[in-house]
């Protein structure tokens, strides 16, 4: 990704959460990784509008719905509630949380859906699809399991495999069963549509070629390309819960055509909110200056990588500059398993514990590599406790005394050291650069330094010695005032990482409408308020509390 002197207007996502159930601490990785981008973005003083929806369609909801004997929009709207609430607790920053339910979405679904039809690209065929006999109804990919057609892993569904992420027919299955009865589907005949992507691959290696993508991602796509691409079926029969097909009778949307379309119908949406709707076409238009990226996990890149794209391409409308693919969260070394007892809700662990400890380890986790993150409770507990609380928040809480018991909070106009200010603006580059480039592992590690370098300071100081000397009190000043300047420009490099505790930081320091360059204009002579603790230790009662024993 790209640094550049001119203002951006990017426009970020992260993947729809499915709205059948509440958010997983991998809903929240995600959407961390998103927002520590985001928020960097807009430190820099780049336009940067983060929109996100509820993936609200598809057989699934419609079931849970008929579970819980409600509608199945009376069944998004609660979930969407909830989703939105637990975003919010964990400092995701959405400009706009929309659900794909929304007339925005019908909207620009059936007008790609046209463009795509004009253009030739839309097929009917008949096929043969798996029916359940039992409750009479067709199954949707993700209501039907067996073994996967090309890799023979068991229990994949039917539409792609987590094992070795191939995309197939749900006919195609080895020993397939009904998810819903238990029962074994036939095979019945029914007429889909289809788009036809095996026509497309020219124009999809262009994308890609021309795009932001990890090199493993990278890698994988263009062994699916080496291949012969297959057309795309975009229907599903009646009943299903979703966007009717304009002109075919009982003939829905399927669910993975309408829900990336969620995104540029999250930003029609905002647009609209701030009366600004003109402004989507100028946006979305092929010749935008605009920037879209999408952040999304490793199982879903084909969809975001081979079908979206060229749907857009193909219906007129700008095409995303990067996707950017994550790994799996896994717990104590482990998959998270409810039924093992290896699982942490995100209502369980915000009940327990502030935000940003967890975006902090994200953080320090994250890089531009598609491998699967561990949440090892232990390593958790310790780099929070050493780096939040030994190192960064040290820095203020060992010098803000002085400053507020000897000097009345004011801050002396002399720095005792700008040489050391400086060394840390210099490395201010490197930083910015690495949070541009999503190694926000190799950001942590060199901010961390800064810290134990601001520590080494202080303990090179002695200011607890030298101000039992009333001849010392003005090196004191600047001391503390020095050691302060340094805490400030980590906190604002820390800021994109973990809001909430920088919030509390930049109170105690008196200061607001933060940039990136604020770091570059020390704060001196100013008064700073009364210390608090920023940041408290995790103790081993609570990292008990979060696997609820």
């Amino acid at each position: 990704m790209s640094q550049g002197s001119e203002k951006r207007s990017i426009l970020v996502t992260s993947a729809l959460p499915y709205a059948n159930a509440p958010l997983h601490l991998g809903h929240i990785l995600e959407h961390t990784q998103t927002d520590i981008w985001v928020r960097y973005q807009r430190l820099l003083g780049n336009e940067c509008i983060y929109v996100c929806a509820d993936d609200a369609h598809g057989t699934p909801i419609m079931l849970k719905a008929e579970e819980l004997d409600i509608t199945p929009e009376n069944l998004i709207e609660d979930i969407y509630k909830e989703h939105k609430s637990t975003f919010e607790d964990y400092r995701i920053s959405h400009d706009n949380f929309h659900t794909t339910h929304s007339e925005e979405n019908r909207i620009l679904s059936e007008r790609i859906f046209n463009a795509l039809q004009e253009n030739g690209l839309i097929e009917q065929k008949k096929i043969n699809q798996l029916f359940d006999t039992t409750k009479q109804m067709f199954l949707s990919d993700r209501y039907v399991k067996g073994s996967c057609p090309l890799c023979h892993a068991k229990d994949q569904y039917g539409d792609n495999c987590e094992k070795c992420s191939a995309t197939y027919d749900a006919v195609e299955l080895i020993d397939p069963v009904s998810v819903i009865s238990g029962t074994k589907p036939i095979i019945k005949e029914s007429d889909h549509l289809f788009f036809k992507l095996s026509s497309l691959k020219e124009q999809i290696i262009n994308w890609l070629n021309n795009s932001n993508i990890q090199d493993p991602v990278r890698n994988k796509l263009n062994e699916w390309l080496e291949g012969d691409l297959r057309d795309w079926d975009i229907s599903r029969d009646s009943p299903y819960f979703g966007f009717e097909i304009p002109n075919y009778q009982d003939k829905f949307f399927y669910v993975w055509l309408d829900a990336p379309i969620g995104y540029l119908a999250s930003h029609l949406n905002y647009l609209k909110k701030n009366d600004q709707e003109a402004k989507f076409e100028e946006f979305w238009n092929t010749k935008s200056n605009g920037e879209v990226f999408h952040f999304i996990g490793k199982d879903i890149m084909y969809f975001h990588t081979l079908f979206f794209p060229v749907m857009l391409s193909e219906s007129n409308l700008k095409t995303p500059n990067g996707v950017f693919v994550h790994g799996f969260l896994t717990l104590n070394g482990d998959k998270m398993s409810k039924s093992r007892g290896n699982f942490i809700s995100a209502e369980n662990y915000i009940n327990t514990l502030d935000a940003d400890y967890l975006r902090y380890f994200f953080a320090s986790k994250l890089g531009t590599g598609v491998d699967d993150i561990d949440l090892n409770l232990e390593d958790f507990r310790q780099k929070s406790n050493s780096d939040l609380v030994n190192k960064y928040a040290n820095i203020a809480s060992r010098t803000a005394k002085f400053l507020n018991n000897n000097y009345d909070g004011v801050l002396s106009n002399e720095l005792d050291q700008p040489e050391l200010i400086q060394e840390f603006l210099d490395k201010s580059e490197i930083i910015s650069g690495l949070f541009e480039d999503l190694e926000f592992s190799k950001a942590i590690k060199e901010i961390m330094s800064l810290a134990d370098r601001a520590n080494q300071y202080i303990d090179s100081k002695e200011p607890w010695v030298l101000i039992k000397d009333e001849i010392n009190k003005d090196k004191v000043h600047s001391i503390c005032t020095t050691s302060l300047n340094l805490f400030r420009i980590i906190t604002i490099m820390l800021q994109p990482v973990i809001p909430g505790f920088t919030k509390k930081a930049f109170a105690f320091l008196n200061e607001t409408n933060i940039s990136w360059k604020s770091m570059e204009s020390p704060l001196t002579g100013c008064k700073i308020n009364d210390f608090n603790p920023i940041i408290t230790r995790i103790d081993e009662d609570q990292i008990n509390k979060l696997l609820g024993s």
